[in-house]
C-alpha cells in the first residue's frame, strides 16, 4: 500500500517528519517498507510556457520559443509528437537533473541551439506503468493555471513523501487512506477529518431503469447507482497526482473516480457504460463452466463453476471482484454509466485470481476483507464526483440487493484479563483513553467492560484482540520486561565464541574441513613452527614421549593427521582446526602458560581433478593465501603478507609472515621439502593465524551503506620493474598516490622472459576507480592514473610499457 503523506495529511491534522511516522507505524503494528519522495535527485525543473513551435523540416523535430519566466524566450528543440504552441510543459534548464542523475546541458541539434529539455514524466523517473496514455508517448502537459517559471513539483505532487506499507492479513483495514487515517489518529491522539460530498439527485428513479439481483450465496450484497450524461474527459491534475503516487494509471474522469474511491475507502467498484448493456437486469451468479468473458486487459479468460461473475442478459459482463469485461468498458463515447459497489467472498476471489494469475487493487481488498459499513457510502462518494467533475446526473435511489451487517461488533474482557495478560497495572481511565484514540465505544467498568468495534476493524472479534490493541496503543516499548524466575541467566555468545563461529564457517565456506588434534605433542614439535619459540611447558608424568608437552603451534599436529590420510590414499586433503596453544614465558614449574586462540589449515594434493577438459590444478602459495585473505575481506581487517624466512620448518622462498597493524599474528606458506620427508607428506601448504590477536582488532559492525548507482571504470596499467620488485611494494606506491576514488587494485598479469631484458619483469594491473556520488569522467580517471603512475616512477621505479 501506497500512501501519500500530503493526502494523509488532509485527513488527520498531523505535522511530524514522515521518518518518525514510519518509525511509529512499525512499532504500533503496520509496518513502513521505506518511504520515497519522487523529486528527489531531480532539480533544476520549471514550468514553461510554449509561446511559439515551429516544425523543422524533413524532421520529426519542433523548434521551440520557451517562455520559464526569465526576461527572454528560451529556444528548445523538441522531438515529442504532443509539443504545440500554447500549452504549459516541464522545462530542464541547463544545469538540471533528471532521472539517473542525468545532467542537462545547452547544446546543438541539427545545427540549433538548444537551451533545455522538454520533459515527459518517463524522463523524470516515473515508470510507464503510471503515467497517463494520452501523455505516455509524449511529453507531460501541464495545467492551464501553472506559472512559467515555477518549479513544477507542486503542480504534479512530486514533492510528497510516499509511504509504502507491508499489510499483513489481519490489517486489511489499512489498505484504504481512511484505514490509514484512522490508525495514524490513534497513535497520535488526533481525530479523523473525512470530507464529505452532498449528492443530489434527479427525480429519475434508478430502479426504473435498472434491476439488480443475487443468484450466489458468494455475493452478500450488490449495490448499483446509475449516473447519466456524464463528459468523458481526462480528470483534474489533482486526481491524476493521487492516483499516480499510488501507482495506478490515470485513463479518464470515471474510471479514475473509482479508483480514487478504492484508494480513499478501500471499496473496490466499477463502472459499467450502460449503454453497451443488452438488458436492464444485473444478475450476480456463479460462473458455468466452459464460458468465456474477454476482460480490460484483452484476455479471452476460460470461467469454472468457482467463479462469480456479473451478467447481463445472461452474458458475464465482468469477473466479479476481480476485473471487468472489455464489452463493457467505458470510453471516450460513453454517456451513461452504472456504478457498481459489492461485497464478495473473499475465499472465492483469491481461488479466481489465483487461478487466472489475475491480481489486482480489487482482487487484493476482496481477498483480505472490505469494510461493510462503507459499501453504500462509497457508492454515493463515487457518484457525487461523477456529478463533479463528469456533470452527470444521478438517478434517484439506489438498486441493491442482498445485505451486510454494518452495526458495530461488540467484545466484553476485564481490566484483570488485560493486566495478567500484559503484565501491567493499568487502570480503568487508561483503558477508556486507549479506546478514545481509536475511536472505539466504551461500556462497562474495570472488572467487565464491552467495547463496541467499529466494522472497519474486521479483526477484532475476541478478547485477545483487544489486548493486543491496548498493548499497541498504550506502547510496546512501556510494557515492563522481566527475566523468568529462574537460577540461570540470559545466555549469549561471547566475542570469542562469536569470532570462532565466524571463522568456522568462513573455513568450511572454502573447503576445508574441521578436525581436532591433540594439545600434547614432543618436544621437539612443540616448537618446531615458532619464530620465537618460548619455555616449553612438560608434564611431569607423561603417558608417552609423543603426548609429553603443550604445544606451541597446531601446523605440526596438523601435519600427522595429513600424513595419516596420505598413507590411506587420500591424497587430496583440506583440513582446519580452532584451538589453543601455550605461550610460557615465565618458568614452567612455577606459572601456568597462556593460552592463545589460534586458526590453522593444511592443505595439500590438488584443487580440481583432471578430466577430458581441463588439466589438474594442485594447490600453491596462492591458494592457500586465497583462503586467508577471504578471512580477511569477511572480518573487515587489512593486513600486509612479508616474506618470510626464519621459520627453519618453512619453505625460505614460499613462506610469508602475516601482520596487522604491525603486529605478526601469524604465517602462510609451504613447509621444507625436508620437513614434508619427516612427516612423510607431499607439498603441503599450512597457515597459522592468532585468533587472540585477531579479536582484539576487530571493529564495531559497520554501518549500511547505501550501495551506488554510479558504474565504476577500470584501467589497465603494464609496468616493468626490477625482477626483485615486490607486489606490496606496488601497491604502495600506488596507493600512496593519494586517489580517494580508487577502489580496486588487481594485478592479472606477470611476465619474465622472451622481449623483456635481464633482470626485468612485467607486471600488468587492473585499477578501479569509482564516485559514490557522481558519474567519472575521462579527464578524471586520466588525472588519477597520471598521479599513480608518478608514484610508481619516483618509488619503484617502474616504466610503463
Amino acid at each position: 500500500m501506497l500512501v501519500s503523506y500530503k493526502w494523509l495529511k488532509e485527513l488527520v491534522d498531523i505535522d511530524v517528519p514522515s521518518a518518525d511516522l514510519a518509525e511509529k507505524m512499525s512499532t504500533t503494528g503496520i509496518e513502513v517498507e521505506g518511504v520515497e519522495v519522487p523529486a528527489e535527485g531531480l532539480s533544476k525543473l520549471v514550468v514553461g510556457h510554449v509561446v511559439s513551435c515551429e516544425d523543422v523540416p524533413e524532421t520529426h523535430l519542433h523548434l521551440c520559443q520557451v517562455d520559464t519566466g526569465d526576461d527572454e524566450l528560451r529556444q528548445i528543440v523538441c522531438g515529442a509528437p504532443n509539443v504545440t504552441a500554447g500549452i504549459k510543459v516541464i522545462v530542464a534548464v541547463p544545469g538540471a537533473r533528471i532521472a539517473d542523475n542525468y545532467k542537462i546541458k545547452k547544446g546543438k541539434i541539427r545545427g540549433m541551439e538548444s537551451l533545455g529539455m522538454i520533459c515527459s514524466l518517463q524522463e523524470l523517473g516515473l515508470p510507464e506503468s503510471i503515467i497517463p496514455k494520452e501523455f505516455s508517448d509524449g511529453i507531460q502537459i501541464l495545467p492551464e493555471d501553472a506559472v512559467p517559471g515555477d518549479e513544477i513539483f507542486k503542480y504534479l505532487d512530486l514533492d510528497d513523501e510516499i509511504i509504502e506499507l507491508s499489510i499483513t492479513p489481519n490489517r486489511a483495514d489499512a489498505l484504504s487512506m481512511r484505514g490509514v487515517a484512522h490508525e495514524v489518529a490513534a497513535i497520535y491522539g488526533k481525530s479523523v477529518n473525512f470530507p464529505e460530498k452532498s449528492l443530489t439527485e434527479n427525480g429519475k428513479a434508478a430502479s426504473d431503469v435498472l434491476e439488480v439481483a443475487i443468484e450466489s450465496d458468494k455475493v452478500y450484497t450488490y449495490a448499483s447507482r446509475i449516473v447519466e450524461n456524464v463528459t468523458i474527459a481526462p480528470s483534474p491534475q489533482w486526481l491524476q497526482n493521487k492516483l499516480m503516487n499510488a501507482g495506478i494509471r490515470p485513463i479518464n474522469n470515471v474510471v479514475d473516480v473509482t479508483n480514487y474511491v478504492l484508494l480513499y475507502f478501500g471499496q473496490p467498484m466499477h463502472a459499467f457504460d450502460f449503454d453497451k448493456f443488452e438488458g436492464n437486469k444485473i444478475v450476480a451468479r456463479d460462473a458455468r463452466d466452459g464460458e468465456k468473458l474477454v476482460t480490460l486487459d484483452g484476455e479471452e479468460r476460460d470461467l469454472t463453476a468457482e467463479d462469480i461473475v456479473i451478467t447481463v442478459a445472461d452474458k458475464p459482463v465482468a469477473l466479479a471482484g476481480v476485473m471487468g469485461g472489455q464489452s463493457t468498458e467505458i470510453d471516450a463515447s460513453s454517456k451513461n454509466v452504472v456504478l457498481e459497489a459489492a461485497v464478495f467472498e473473499g475465499k472465492s476471489i483469491r481461488k479466481t485470481s489465483g487461478r487466472l494469475n489475475l491480481r489486482s487493487e480489487s482482487s487484493s481488498r476482496f481477498e483480505k476483507g472490505i469494510n461493510y459499513a462503507t459499501v453504500t457510502e462509497a457508492l454515493d462518494f463515487a457518484a457525487a464526483m461523477l456529478q463533479e467533475l463528469a456533470g452527470g446526473e444521478v438517478l434517484s435511489g439506489r438498486v441493491q440487493a442482498g445485505h451486510v451487517p454494518t452495526e458495530p461488533v461488540e467484545v466484553s474482557t476485564s481490566l484483570d484479563y488485560v493486566n495478567v495478560r500484559l503484565g501491567t497495572e493499568l487502570t480503568f481511565a487508561d483503558i477508556e483513553d486507549v479506546f478514545a484514540k481509536l475511536g472505539f465505544g466504551l461500556a462497562g467498568n474495570e472488572e467487565k467492560f464491552t467495547v463496541s468495534v467499529p466494522r472497519r476493524r474486521w479483526d477484532i472479534a475476541i478478547q485477545a484482540d483487544l489486548v493486543e490493541e491496548i498493548a499497541r496503543i498504550y506502547g510496546y516499548d512501556k510494557l515492563p520486561t522481566t527475566l523468568p524466575e529462574a537460577a540461570g541467566t540470559a545466555g549469549e555468545l561471547t566475542a570469542t565464541q562469536a569470532l570462532r563461529r565466524k571463522v568456522r564457517s568462513i573455513a568450511e565456506g572454502a573447503g576445508l574441513t574441521e578436525i581436532i588434534s591433540y594439545a600434547l605433542t614432543t618436544p621437539e614439535k612443540a616448537i618446531e613452527f615458532n619464530l620465537a619459540p618460548s619455555n616449553i611447558t612438560e608434564l611431569m608424568w607423561p603417558m608417552s614421549v609423543e603426548r609429553s608437552a603443550l604445544r606451541q603451534n597446531v601446523v605440526s599436529g596438523m601435519l600427522d593427521t595429513v600424513a595419516y590420510n596420505v598413507a590411506r590414499k587420500q591424497s587430496n586433503v583440506a583440513i582446519y582446526e580452532i584451538g589453543k596453544v601455550f605461550e610460557q614465558k615465565g618458568n614452567p614449574k612455577e606459572e601456568l602458560p597462556t593460552e592463545i586462540d589460534t586458526f590453522a589449515f593444511a592443505i595439500s594434493g590438488l584443487v580440481a581433478e583432471k578430466d577430458f577438459q581441463t588439466q589438474a590444478t594442485p594447490v600453491d602459495f596462492f591458494y592457500a593465501k586465497g583462503i586467508l585473505e577471504l578471512i580477511f575481506a569477511k572480518l573487515r581487517l587489512d593486513v600486509d603478507f612479508v616474506a618470510e624466512k626464519g621459520i627453519a620448518s618453512m619453505h625460505p622462498g614460499r613462506t610469508a609472515s602475516i601482520l596487522l597493524d604491525g603486529q605478526d599474528i601469524g604465517f602462510v606458506g609451504q613447509i621444507h621439502p625436508q620437513t614434508a620427508k619427516n612427516y612423510s607428506v607431499p607439498e603441503t601448504y599450512v597457515a597459522e593465524l592468532n585468533l587472540t590477536a585477531i579479536e582484539a582488532a576487530l571493529q564495531p559492525a559497520a554501518a549500511f551503506v547505501e550501495i551506488t548507482k554510479f558504474p565504476a571504470v577500470s584501467r589497465d596499467i603494464a609496468l616493468l620493474l626490477d625482477k626483485e620488485t615486490s607486489h606490496q611494494a606496488i601497491v604502495d606506491a600506488i596507493e600512496s598516490a593519494g586517489v580517494k576514488r580508487l577502489t580496486a587494485i588487481k594485478l592479472f598479469d606477470v611476465y619474465a622472459g622472451a622481449n623483456i631484458e635481464a633482470g626485468k619483469k612485467s607486471m600488468a594491473y587492473s585499477l578501479t576507480f569509482q564516485n559514490q556520488a557522481d558519474n567519472l569522467t575521462d579527464e578524471e580517471v586520466a588525472k588519477y592514473m597520471e598521479k599513480i603512475t608518478k608514484a610508481l616512477t619516483e618509488q619503484v621505479g617502474a616504466e610503463v610499457r
